[in-house]
C-alpha cells in the first residue's frame, strides 16, 4: 500500500470521530495511542480535569533531549447550521479533493504523521520523534497549555517543534496572539417606565462596547514600523453582545464576548489595563451609585502567545532543507506554535491544505497536498536516522 493511500485510509478514520471541541475526544485519542503503541512508541496520555478530554504525547527513537514535535489538535469546530453537501463525518473524494470537517484543520496533518510513524518505526532513529496531539485548540488552546505544562513537570526538553495548521506546506514563522475574553454586568432589573430606579447592564455593555473600539482605532496606530502583519496592528473585535428579556424591562444582565489579536506584547498590556481601568474607575461606581450590588466581571476564555520571529530559528530551518521552500512568512490567524516557543523550542507552522477551507462547509484537503507533507515527513526521517 502506498504512503499516500495508507494517509487517506487513516484520515477517513480520523473523520468519523466527530471531535467537535464541546464533546470528548477520547475515542479518537485512543485510536491514536493504539497505532503508536503498536509501532512501539512510548505513550503518554494525559487527561483533563473532567476525565472526558486527553492529549497524547508518543515517542518514537532515542530517549533523549533534542527530539522534534510534529504537533496537531484533535478538536473541530461545530458543522451545526452549515449546509453540507455529505455528511460531514463520513469522507468522500471528489476531483482529487477529500471532503470532511476537519480534513485540513487538521486531521489531514495528523493522518499523514500517523501514515509516516509506520516508516519511522522500521527505521534506526539518532534523534527522538515525538507526536503531540491535543484537546481544545478551537476554544483557546486549552490542552495544549497542559501539555506544555506536563512535558515541564516530566523533564522532557524537545528542540524542535512543527506544527501542521494548513498553511499548504509554506514555512510559517509568525503570527498574532489571541485573546479571548467574556465581559459579565449585573445591574439591577425594573420597571422601564422607572430607568432611573434600576442599573440597566446591557447600556454599560454598550459604553464597554465603545470603549473597545475606540482601544481598537487607537491600535491601527500602535503598529510597529517592521511589522510583515496584515493588517499590521493588533487587531480586536467584538463577537457578541447579548441581554434583556423584554421591550418595557431593565436589562439586568449582560455580556459582551469580544477577543483582540496582539502583534506585541506591549499591546497586550495596553488592551488589559486600559479597559481594566475604564471598568473599575468609570463604569462600575456609576452602576453601584445606584445598586451597590451592581458588578462587572471578566472571564479569561483563552489567551494564547504569538509566535514570535527569530533570527536564529532551527525549526524553519530544517523545515526549509526538508521542503525546498526558500522563505518563510507570517499569519495573522492563532495556533498553538507559541506556546511551544514558550517552553524553549524553535517552532513554525507548516502543514497541508489552506486555511481558507477551514470552519467551512464542504470543507476539503485536496490529495496533492497530502502528498507533499507526507514528502516532507520521509526527508525527515531520512534525515534523522542512521
Amino acid at each position: 500500500m502506498s504512503t499516500i493511500t495508507r494517509a487517506q485510509e487513516l484520515l477517513e478514520q480520523l473523520i468519523a470521530f466527530p471531535t467537535v471541541s464541546t464533546d470528548s475526544n477520547l475515542d479518537m485519542i485512543t485510536f491514536i495511542a493504539d497505532h503508536l503503541t503498536a509501532l512501539g512508541a512510548r505513550v503518554n496520555v494525559f487527561h483533563d480535569p473532567t476525565g472526558s478530554k486527553a492529549n497524547l504525547f508518543a515517542t518514537l527513537g532515542p530517549e533523549g533531549d533534542g527530539g522534534i514535535v510534529l504537533s496537531g489538535h484533535s478538536d473541530v469546530v461545530p458543522v451545526a447550521d452549515q449546509v453540507w453537501s455529505s455528511d460531514p463525518f463520513t469522507l468522500r473524494e471528489a476531483d482529487g479533493l477529500l471532503y470532511g470537517r476537519g480534513t485540513c484543520d487538521m486531521k489531514g496533518f495528523i493522518a499523514c504523521t500517523l501514515a509516516t510513524a509506520e516508516r519511522y518505526a522500521t527505521l534506526t532513529l539518532t534523534r527522538p520523534i515525538h507526536f503531540a496531539f491535543t484537546h481544545d485548540e478551537e476554544t483557546g488552546c486549552i490542552g495544549a497549555r497542559a501539555l506544555i505544562d506536563a512535558l515541564q513537570k516530566q523533564g522532557l526538553r524537545p528542540a524542535i517543534a512543527i506544527i501542521g495548521e494548513p498553511t499548504e506546506m509554506r514555512i510559517i514563522e509568525g503570527h498574532k496572539g489571541c485573546c479571548e475574553y467574556t465581559t459579565s454586568f449585573t445591574g439591577l432589573a425594573g420597571h422601564s417606565s422607572r430607568p432611573e430606579l434600576g442599573v440597566n447592564a446591557a447600556e454599560y455593555a454598550v459604553r464597554y462596547v465603545s470603549k473597545l473600539l475606540e482601544l481598537r482605532h487607537t491600535l491601527t496606530s500602535r503598529a510597529p514600523s517592521n511589522s510583515r502583519f496584515v493588517p499590521p496592528h493588533t487587531t480586536l473585535n467584538v463577537g457578541k453582545l447579548s441581554g434583556g428579556v423584554a421591550h418595557n424591562v431593565i436589562v439586568g444582565k449582560a455580556e459582551v464576548e469580544w477577543e483582540f489579536r496582539p502583534v506585541q506584547n506591549s499591546d497586550y498590556d495596553f488592551v488589559k489595563s486600559e479597559m481594566k481601568n475604564y471598568a473599575e474607575t468609570v463604569l462600575l461606581p456609576a452602576m453601584q451609585a445606584v445598586h451597590p450590588e451592581a458588578n462587572i466581571t471578566m472571564e479569561t476564555k483563552g489567551e494564547v502567545a504569538g509566535l514570535t520571529p527569530m533570527d536564529d530559528n532551527e525549526a524553519r530551518d530544517l523545515c526549509a532543507a526538508l521542503t525546498g521552500e526558500n522563505g518563510a512568512d507570517v499569519v495573522a490567524f492563532g495556533t498553538e506554535a507559541g506556546l511551544f516557543q514558550t517552553l524553549g523550542l524553535s517552532a513554525v507552522v507548516c502543514g497541508p491544505g489552506s486555511i481558507d477551507q477551514a470552519h467551512k462547509p464542504d470543507e476539503f484537503i485536496a490529495k496533492s497536498q497530502l502528498e507533499a507533507c507526507l514528502k516532507m515527513l520521509k526527508s525527515l526521517g531520512q534525515k534523522t536516522s542512521a
